[in-house]
Formats: C-alpha cells, structure tokens, sequence
C-alpha cells in the first residue's frame, strides 16, 4: 500500500502533518505520547525483571547482559521479546494507543513483528552503532516500522536515538565488514555516504514515542549520564508485507508474526508485481496432492 493511499484513510492518532512527515523523513517524534496510567504499568513490570536478572550470571535467550553486570549492581543490554514474559508488554504491542500509531502509517491491517527493550545503562551504556534494520529482518516490502517508548526522560547525555532524516528512501548498506563478516552496522568507509552528520536525535520525556521506518539510517552514543536510560521497541508490519523466513532474526519470538489489527490480504507484492498468497500452513502441510485432489488447506 502506498503512502497516498494510506493517507486515504481516517487518522486514529496522527495529524495529517505527522504522517506526512513520516512519509517524507522517515520517522516522527511525539513528545510525551503515552499516559501516566501506562507508564507506571510498564516501568513497575520492568523493575520487576531488572530484580530477576540479578540472578542471571550470563546473558541468555531472555537477557543480554553488559559487562559488568552482577547481583550487586545489575546492567542490562536488552530484555528480548518482552512481550513473551509479561501480560503489560503483550497489551502494550497489541491493544493500545502505539497500534493507533502503527494503523495510521502502514494502513488498516497491521501485523505484530517483534519487540525488545533495550537498556542504556548509567555511566557508558553502549553506543549503537549507524545501521539500518531491513538487513536484520527483510520483507517483501519496506514498510515495516519501529515504535519506541521512552521510559524515563531522555536528553543528550543518555545517548538519544539519532535518525538521518530522508535516509529511509537512499541506499540500503552492507551491515558486514570488508571481509564478509556481519557487524551489524554500516561500514566506516561508507559512512560518509549515510551523512550521520544531519542526524536528528530524539529527545523527550517519559511516555514520548519515536517511529523510524525499516530503511532509516539510525544510531546512539554511549549512555555518559547517571540515569538508565530504558528504551521499549515494538516493530510492525503492514498486514500485505511479508517476512523473508530464515533470514536473519525473522520469526524469532513466541508471538512473531501475529496480526493485531485487520487481517492478511489476499495479495502481496514482490519486486511490483501482485502475488496471490496463500494459507498459513505453519501448523502442518501434508502435500500438493492433498490441496488439489483432497480440496484440503493443510
């Protein structure tokens, strides 16, 4: 679906204005989105798995853990998939205002891809590294998005979310080294190309919402505050685009996949040509004989 006819259907969320600056540049901001009511949700289930990773000595399938990090003194990269550990994080990504969000830029059917929370810790939380998502995750379009949720105030010494405005339409890199190997950013000899110098970084208190699209150029710098600077990712898909299984981390999750609003079409399109889909045979196949003789959908 394009853009033009995305704009054709009624907002549920956005100004006219947002959308189409999302259009235009890539990803929008809006400060201070998410009410307290949620907020207070959200932070109080995570303090309560930051308490459980104190327990965890290495990082595993559920946390990934900073240098560092102990029982004493917990530091967290990421909890993964949230919204496989908690009811909060499940209601966030599939019933709540974010999904408005989510309609208003990629149309009325909009399917549920993954979601992370990442952590900058105080005092030299990592940077993130100029890259794009796409390689991490292809489709058959380059519709998806992400929707963050800061959950504490973030300003410039947190290292807030940078985004190359325009980047989403430019060049898709190569997220390897010279010698072949996947690093997960844009090269340094080709940095120059992505122009990280215009980036504008994301600021804004508690409850503000960011959305970048898949192509974006994006990256942080390390955390130099004392604060935890938590950031809640939730990344969708129109309902007509699909993942490229077995492709980097597509179908990673308990809930990948899933449509939160309206339904799979009927058609897709590769390369700009429509293709019919076809069940979703995830739970079982048997054979081309028993679809064309038996009449069977599995």
């Amino acid at each position: 679906m394009t853009p033009e006819q995305i704009l054709t259907y009624p907002s549920k969320a956005l100004s006219a204005d947002q959308r189409e600056s999302y259009f235009e540049n890539g990803y929008i901001l809006l400060p201070g989105f998410l009410d307290a009511q949620w907020l207070d949700r959200l932070n109080r289930v995570t303090d309560e798995l930051i308490e459980e990773s104190r327990t965890v000595t290495e990082s595993n399938a559920k946390f990934d853990l900073q240098p560092g990090h102990s029982a004493a003194a917990p530091q967290l990269r990421r909890l993964s998939f949230p919204v496989d550990y908690h009811e909060t994080y499940r209601a966030l990504a599939f019933d709540s205002p974010i999904v408005d969000v989510a309609e208003d830029l990629l149309g009325p059917n909009v399917c549920y891809h993954h979601s992370k929370l990442n952590f900058k810790w105080s005092s030299g939380g990592e940077e993130v590294k100029w890259h794009q998502d796409i390689q991490y995750w292809p489709h058959t379009d380059f519709s998806p998005l992400t929707i963050g949720i800061y959950l504490a105030d973030v300003d410039d010494d947190m290292g807030p979310m940078g985004i190359v405005p325009g980047s989403h339409r430019g060049r898709l890199f190569d997220l390897s080294d010279e010698t072949g190997h996947w690093n997960g950013a844009i090269r340094e000899s080709e940095l120059a190309e992505a122009t990280p110098e215009r980036a504008d970084y994301l600021k804004g208190p508690a409850g503000s919402v960011t959305v970048h699209n898949c192509c974006a150029v994006h990256g942080s710098a390390p955390n130099l505050s004392p604060r935890v600077r938590p950031l809640l990712l939730q990344t969708y898909t129109a309902g007509d685009s699909f993942p490229l299984q077995s492709v980097g981390t597509n179908g990673l999750g308990g809930y990948a996949n899933s449509m939160v609003r309206g339904s799979r079409p009927a058609y897709t399109s590769i390369d700009g040509r429509p293709v019919p889909v076809a069940p979703d045979w995830s739970g079982g196949y048997t054979s081309i004989f028993a679809v064309q003789q038996d009449g069977a959908e599995q």
